[in-house]
């Protein structure tokens, strides 16, 4: 893993302006429908034995990875979000705030998000799942076997899951292993997590919340979605594996920080940094540091972002730079400190 420790007022000085990026991702609208509530548990158990120890090929690995879509800039940005309000999604939502803006999923930084997969298709056996996850972290120190069997169980959740709903698009072994798990798993090496309590912003599959919480039992994550089907899901998996510091709640995070503080935000494919800090502005203060997984085009982002940022009294305090095994991906950790962490 090469891993760079970059200063970020150094990588905006350093690059010329390039156009930012154009959002690719689908609005998850508001709906109307009853106030979120406690999602009801789901039948994690009734799973075909037969089809979950099929196999998939581990090797067969997607070549095409964060393909970037080049937009015209913020004010092409802007039309876009005005275009996309009046779309909704099928999915029940939460109750979206008077004049607010539903989370919404980006496709333009990691790629994770997707249709749902063939009813037909077999999902990975244990043992497939488990060597594909041992040979995406077999350069790491510090992951236990225990840790890669609980992470092969959800992949195998996610993926049985994934024949219905809308939850990944990454679904061959070795991308989940690397993209997923590897990915939201490196988090924990450079943030501090130890009794502190984590919301995860736009959870959708559950990524990075899960992986967090079983790699961090000392740590509370709360795992956030406004789509009710995704946290039924989500809240199936961490009963299903028995993860004691994990909540999943269904409702806008904006609408939860308002009523519960906790230290870090964090983000992983959800729309982009100027769209992420625009979402929790009201509630700003009520949180210490933003954290965001991004892909290759992360400085664009945050060029993109600066304006609104220093606005919002957000300030860039690490960049944290990594490669995924197997050349599947570049990969950026930012961590944005919020006016709620001034001082501290």
């Amino acid at each position: 893993m090469t891993a760079n420790h970059t200063d970020a007022s150094e990588e905006k000085s350093g690059r010329e302006e390039e156009p930012t990026d154009g959002e690719l991702d689908s609005p998850e609208e508001a709906g109307s429908g009853p106030e979120p509530g406690a999602p009801p548990e789901l039948e994690a158990d009734g799973l075909d034995s037969e089809l979950l120890e099929s196999a998939l090929d581990p090797d067969d690995v997607a070549a095409a990875f964060d393909e970037e879509a080049d937009g015209g800039g913020e004010d092409a940005d802007e039309t876009e979000d005005e275009a996309s309000e009046g779309d909704e999604d099928s999915e029940e939502q939460a109750p979206k705030p008077k004049g607010g803006k539903s989370t919404r999923r980006s496709s333009t930084s990691i790629d994770d998000e997707g249709e749902p997969g063939d009813p037909d298709t077999k999902v990975p056996g244990m043992k497939t799942m488990l060597s594909a996850l041992q040979w995406a972290f077999q350069d790491e120190e510090g992951v236990s076997a225990e840790l890669l069997e609980k992470y092969a169980e959800h992949a195998r959740l996610l993926l049985e899951a994934n024949k219905t709903l809308n939850l990944t698009a990454i679904q061959t072994p070795k991308d989940v292993a690397a993209k997923h798990y590897l990915d939201c798993w490196r988090m924990t090496r450079l943030v501090p997590m130890i009794a502190k309590r984590l919301l995860d912003l736009g959870t959708g599959a559950g990524f990075p919340g899960i992986p967090i919480a079983l790699a961090e039992p000392n740590c509370s994550v709360i795992l956030v979605d406004s789509t009710r089907k995704k946290v039924e899901f989500v809240q199936a998996c961490i009963d299903k594996l028995g993860i004691p510091n994990a909540r999943a709640v269904w409702a806008r995070a904006e609408d939860h920080l308002a009523v519960e503080k906790v230290d870090i935000v964090m983000a992983r494919a959800v729309s982009s940094v100027r769209e992420n800090v625009r979402t929790v502005r009201k509630v700003r203060q009520t949180f210490h540091d933003f954290v965001m997984l991004k892909g290759k085009s992360w400085s664009r982002e945050v060029r993109a972002a600066e304006r609104e940022t220093e606005r919002l009294g957000f300030h860039l305090d690490t960049v944290w730079e990594h490669e995924l095994p197997d050349e599947l991906g570049a990969r950026a950790i930012l961590v944005y400190r919020a006016p709620g962490g001034a001082g501290l």
